[in-house]
């Protein structure tokens, strides 16, 4: 950082220096042709819209006649009412279409919170399940047969089966808790 500090110093005053000469060098051309700086000074004011609108308004609007100036303030008056008709318009269709965007989304919400309401019913009715798979594999483990271990292998991929799907609805229930809606 010290290292980079003096250097950034001297490529300032570099850039300070270049900058002061072109003023410099614009002065002096202003100096000798003033014809030049005159017409570009007038050019950059009529380029400007403040400057513009204020020349206009001092020279040539005081030009027009009474009636001239009536008719385009009563066309800036059309104008005007005619931008706050379209105006209002389009704030309506903006206020309808809220309208029914909240309409959505509270169908949306109720539809959250049923949905959510039967998962947690079916995740529990998983459980059950899950439950009565394991005792039975409990029960299983009792009987000394080639038959009964089959059956318990089954059943133990019912009950892996059963436990999978009870967590995905758990997380399907985390995800709509975390939407904010009730389950």
């Amino acid at each position: 950082m010290q290292d980079f500090f003096p250097e950034m110093i001297s490529q300032y005053r570099t850039y300070e220096d270049a900058f002061v000469n072109k003023v410099k060098d614009g002065l002096i051309v202003a100096r000798e042709q003033p014809a030049v700086a005159i017409g570009f000074a007038i050019s950059a004011a009529l380029v400007m819209r403040a400057p513009r609108r204020f020349l206009f308004r001092h020279t040539l609007g005081r030009l027009q006649n009474e009636e001239a100036r009536y008719a385009s303030a009563e066309k800036s008056v059309r104008d005007l009412k005619l931008s706050v008709d379209l105006m209002k318009k389009e704030s309506k269709k903006l206020i309808e279409r809220t309208g029914l965007a909240e309409k959505d989304m509270k169908y949306g919400h109720n539809e959250l919170v049923g949905t959510g309401t039967q998962i947690q019913h079916l995740a529990k009715s998983v459980y059950k399940a899950e439950a009565q798979a394991v005792d039975l594999m409990d029960r299983l483990r009792n009987i000394p047969s080639r038959e009964a271990l089959a059956l318990r292998a089954e059943v133990a991929s019912v009950a892996s089966i059963l436990n999978r799907h009870r967590l995905m609805l758990h997380k399907r229930i985390l995800k709509i808790s975390e939407l904010g809606i009730p389950v």
